[in-house]
């Protein structure tokens, strides 16, 4: 018999499809097992609206078997089958869908989800056969036939027998080569998890034989019975099932089997929308950062399934960044099977799914922050910093939706949200004080830090090298903004009065020290605010020792970064009367100077220029 051709724009569609479109191999054994689970679908839907069909839900099943001496993978179905038309017009026509048609004639019906709708799917089987049969009879159809393809030259349609309706997908295996081994699609232990990974919810069992089984004589497409049949799909998904059907213990176990953990989620999270854009999500929030969590490495990313079937295993577009740290999965009707990853990163329905999530994580996080704030402590331990990341990286964008979950260490004891921050302020405070450093022991014996909590004001501790640039993006909160304690405009009014008239009194004095100290500050002042200890630093404008620290040491090319430094001398202290004695010895002064800024950098965590002069220049001092 003559071979009918693919119209040339199928053909070429065709070639596009195979090596372009789907990114792995394997997904074919999806595809095929879809469309079975389609053309079931439509029987039964039928079985609902006609009443001379006669078939029972529990006989409905797909079948699938591996022969290595004829090399030959097999999908069979017990659905509606096809009619000779309907093999031409589905099966000629590359993206001529027989379930988005059957979709269309039935739109008002919520009943029946069809998941294959381009057309496109069955094509794939081309991608691991050099030729593919299909058998297929129409239900209630007294013929068979039989539809055969290399994929290049075209195909042919003759009458065939079989006995019962449905359809029966032969696929003749490539051999192989040296970049592929097709082989290992015909074992069984293959077959299986390729079922599980991206079938295991489809509706109706998906059984295989396990030992071999052989085709009926004269037959090409019956088989003998199974000496040993396995069920390899667990057909409904647990966020499927009713909140009450499902308890924490199976919510943990999922994850734990699932997601490779050993730990229960922190979080469970179970959301589902109906819409323009339906879905049903199961997420959870770790108990513990990955190890590669923090590194380029790690890969987010949600599991995407359309009606049941897995597209993506690992769908980054459904989460930001800031919340890549949420685990789970996500199933969407509105998702056609079909598309590939790569086109995924641009529907539509996808991004509404993501904006949808971003809003219930963050209300979520914000539920377990309210009412188990030890529970949301430990989160915030693993991942607290990538949602600060979450507001600098964005510019300050996601600060509305961010900034209510971030906790910081309290001068106050334990931890405090920016809210409570704000709650707790005085009447007469201006703004919202914070010390950035390596740790909040070391934190809380700065000078600076001292003295602000001397007037009763909380001082918040920054102890991540991201919080001073995720402030710096948030500008303010409540409508106050961020001061931090060693900034030179931290002192009051008539803080600053007094300084300034010490200053004046000791003019002569303060200008010998920056002449002596030169670049490295760019003032030499009295302390503003009072405080113990002889010396401090200060800073003037946008860079911060924190900052200076954190760019000087990821600097690629060893370069410094340093902050515009103000070394405020306590007058008040008994070095004051030292250096007023020797102010007229230069070189003297110049060391006392030095022993002094080195002094200041230590305390603030920061290094030294040279270490070794200014333990030289201590024991010279000391020993005068």
């Amino acid at each position: 018999m003559a071979k009918k051709q693919f119209k040339a724009e199928s053909k070429r569609l065709l070639e596009l499809m195979i090596n372009s479109i789907y990114t792995h191999k394997e997904i074919f054994l999806r595809e095929l097992i879809s469309n079975a689970s389609d053309a079931i679908d439509k029987l039964y839907y039928r079985s609902l609206t006609d009443d001379s069909v006669n078939i029972k839900k529990e006989d409905l099943e797909i079948l699938l078997a591996a022969d290595k001496i004829t090399r030959t993978v097999t999908v069979s179905d017990n659905g509606i089958g096809m009619t000779k038309e309907e093999l031409e017009n589905n099966l000629g026509t590359i993206c001529k869908s027989g379930s988005l048609a059957f979709k269309e004639e039935n739109e008002k019906t919520q009943d029946v989800d069809i998941i294959g709708q381009f057309g496109v799917g069955f094509y794939s089987a081309f991608m691991v056969a050099d030729k593919v049969t299909v058998l297929s009879k129409a239900y209630g159809a007294t013929e068979a036939y039989k539809w055969e393809s290399d994929g290049i030259d075209g195909y042919t349609v003759t009458p065939c027998e079989k006995e019962k309706n449905g359809t029966t997908i032969v696929l003749h295996i490539k051999p192989d080569t040296a970049e592929e081994k097709y082989e290992d699609f015909m074992e069984s232990y293959e077959i299986t998890r390729l079922v599980q990974r991206y079938s295991d919810y489809i509706r109706y069992p998906i059984k295989m034989a396990i030992e071999k089984s052989r085709r009926k004589e004269g037959s090409e497409n019956e088989w003998e019975d199974y000496t040993t049949v396995e069920t390899l799909n667990s057909m409904t998904p647990i966020w499927k099932k009713s909140k009450g059907e499902v308890t924490d213990e199976e919510y943990n176990a999922y994850y734990k089997e699932k997601f490779a953990n050993r730990e229960d989620p922190i979080k469970v999270i179970r959301t589902s929308t109906d819409g323009i854009v339906s879905y049903d999500a199961l997420l959870f929030v770790p108990a513990s950062a990955p190890y590669d969590f923090y590194t380029k490495d790690y890969r987010k990313g949600l599991q995407l399934y359309s009606s049941g079937v897995l597209i993506d295993d690992n769908c980054s577009e459904l989460l930001p960044d800031f919340f890549g740290f949420v685990k789970g999965i996500v199933d969407s009707q509105n998702l056609s099977l079909n598309i590939s990853r790569e086109m995924l990163q641009h529907d539509r329905q996808l991004k509404t799914i993501a904006n949808h999530l971003e809003k219930k994580i963050k209300s979520e996080l914000e539920l377990l922050l309210k009412n188990d704030r030890e529970k949301y402590e430990k989160f915030f331990k693993n991942f607290g910093r990538t949602l600060k990341y979450g507001i600098y990286t964005t510019y300050g964008t996601k600060k509305e939706l961010l900034q209510g979950l971030l906790i910081f260490p309290s001068s106050n004891g334990g931890t405090a949200t920016l809210a409570e921050y704000a709650d707790r302020m005085k009447e007469s405070q201006e703004f919202i004080y914070y010390a950035s450093g390596q740790s909040e022991e070391r934190l809380s014996k700065l000078p600076q830090c001292q003295s602000v909590k001397a007037k009763g004001f909380e001082v918040l501790y920054f102890t991540d090298e991201v919080d001073e640039f995720a402030i710096s993006m948030m500008a303010e909160f409540g409508g106050k903004k961020f001061k931090n304690v060693a900034d030179s405009d931290v002192a009051t009014e008539e803080e600053k009065k007094q300084a300034e008239e010490k200053a004046q009194d000791n003019k002569d004095l303060f200008d010998a020290v920056k002449d002596v100290l030169g670049d490295k500050v760019v003032a030499v002042k009295p302390c503003v605010m009072g405080a113990e200890h002889p010396v401090c630093l200060r800073t003037e404008g946008e860079i911060t020792f924190e900052m200076e620290r954190m760019w000087s040491a990821s600097a690629p090319d060893g370069s410094k970064v340093r902050a515009s430094v103000i070394l405020e001398i306590n007058t008040e202290h008994s070095l004051f009367e030292k250096l007023k004695a020797v102010q007229g010895d230069k070189e003297t002064l110049g060391k006392y100077a030095r022993v002094l800024l080195d002094q200041g950098r230590l305390i603030e965590g920061l290094p030294i220029d040279d270490p070794v002069e200014f333990t030289s220049l201590v024991c010279e001092l000391m020993s005068k």
